[in-house]
């Protein structure tokens, strides 16, 4: 599967919770703005945060495609309270519990639980505490927490003489005690990964410098089906291009989609429907869900909007000038002409009908006027060119705005 772009909108909130040991977490959820899927819950690997590049990319691949992400800085890193010294495994699995029942309690408990790296293996651990959580997800993760005590294996000597040590991890300097070591010492996850029953994919890239792939092989084995495995080939452990990241987040909400609820659960337009909803975002922003394309409509900011998409009376010009173009292009077609290029140039006014000679007033004093303007590249005869301006009046959406119109409107 190729990694693609995503373009359909989100909305990311600071959100905060309170931790395990009592300071106030910092946290950030991806929402689409469209109908929210399922919810899941995302844990950054060791010393790294909410913000790291990874764990952007994968929450905003999966909120764009319709699942909400809370991702959050653990006790004592990144913007979250908390002294990172008087942490350890234990207490990132009970943040983790603290997260989940968040989201349980403002929103919605979450239904996929990711880790990258010790966040993969805490998600491990914390996973019978979310008995909400249908599907796990790791990525790059050892098969147990002591795995981590590698990347400072110099200052073991140091810390368990002194009792403490300040280490150097990622360029950055970190308190580590001997709590921690203690405490990392007596994770062996075989256990909870065997009693996980929730589904399973693991991640892992065979040349990972930092957590060697036979650590996915030990999680795979542990585990009981279902349970899968993908390779990140070429991808090292952070996950840095942002090729693989958004991999992995097409991979995984395909994945996770035959554990959560069905399309008929949420509410999409059936085919031929338009469905618009306000986002809660501005004044008047909307979000337009046409089943194939998704995009905001907004007013300008002349008007009290923030001008983030076409206003209503552009998606009219924009359905007529689409529509004229296309009409055009099917003609020229069936008619084998040499029609290399058409462009469409809308405009909509008010205008006193007494100022219109062209319109048919019928008597009323201001009429909606479209100005449109056709242009046509091509090796063209006058003929030609007069053929299709005929044609674009023909066009279902021109016939539909100059014919008769009723709008019914019921209450749902």
């Amino acid at each position: 599967m190729m990694a693609k772009a995503v373009s359909e909108p989100i909305r990311s909130e600071k959100v905060t919770f309170e931790g395990s040991q009592g300071g106030m977490l910092a946290a950030r959820l991806d929402r689409p703005i469209g109908p929210t899927r399922a919810y899941a819950l995302f844990a950054h690997c060791f010393t790294c945060s909410k913000d790291i590049f990874a764990a952007s990319r994968i929450a905003g691949a999966l909120a764009a495609r319709g699942i909400a992400v809370l991702r959050f800085d653990f006790a004592g890193l990144g913007m979250s309270e908390g002294d990172f010294a008087n942490t350890n495994f234990s207490s990132n699995v009970a943040d983790l519990v603290a997260a989940a029942h968040f989201l349980r309690t403002e929103y919605e408990a979450p239904r996929i639980l990711i880790g990258h790296s010790l966040g993969g293996a805490a998600v491990l651990a914390a996973a019978e505490n979310v008995p909400e959580a249908v599907a796990v997800a790791t990525v790059g993760a050892p098969s147990n927490a002591h795995h981590v005590a590698a990347s400072f294996a110099h200052d073991l000597e140091r810390i368990e003489k002194d009792g403490e040590a300040e280490v150097t991890l990622a360029g950055r300097p970190f308190k580590i005690r001997k709590q921690f070591l203690d405490d990392i010492e007596g994770h062996t996850l075989n256990g909870q990964i065997a009693r996980l029953k929730k589904a399973l994919i693991v991640f892992h890239a065979p040349l990972d410098a930092q957590v060697g792939i036979e650590n996915a092989g030990e999680i795979f084995q542990a585990a009981r089906h279902p349970k899968s495995f993908v390779s990140l080939d070429g991808a090292d452990h952070l996950l840095s291009r942002r090729e693989d990241a958004i991999y992995v987040a097409d991979i995984l909400s395909g994945w996770a989609a035959r554990y959560l609820p069905g399309e008929a659960d949420l509410t999409v337009p059936d085919k031929g429907q338009v469905i618009v909803e306000e986002t809660g975002e501005g004044k008047f922003q909307q979000w337009v869900h046409t089943g194939s394309a998704h995009f905001f409509a907004d007013e300008p900011k002349s008007v009290g909007g923030d001008d983030t998409g076409p206003n209503p009376y552009e998606l009219v010009l924009a359905g007529l000038g689409a529509c004229t173009s296309m009409t055009m292009r099917m003609y020229a077609s069936l008619k084998k002409l040499e029609a290399s290029h058409f462009r469409v140039t809308l405009s909509h006014q008010k205008m006193h009908a007494d100022d219109c000679e062209a319109c048919a007033a019928e008597g009323k004093q201001k009429i909606d006027v479209i100005e449109r303007t056709i242009e046509i590249e091509g090796n063209l005869t006058d003929a030609e060119r007069q053929k299709l301006l005929e044609i674009a009046d023909k066009c279902p959406v021109h016939r539909t705005l100059e014919g008769d119109i009723e709008v019914l409107t019921r209450l749902k």
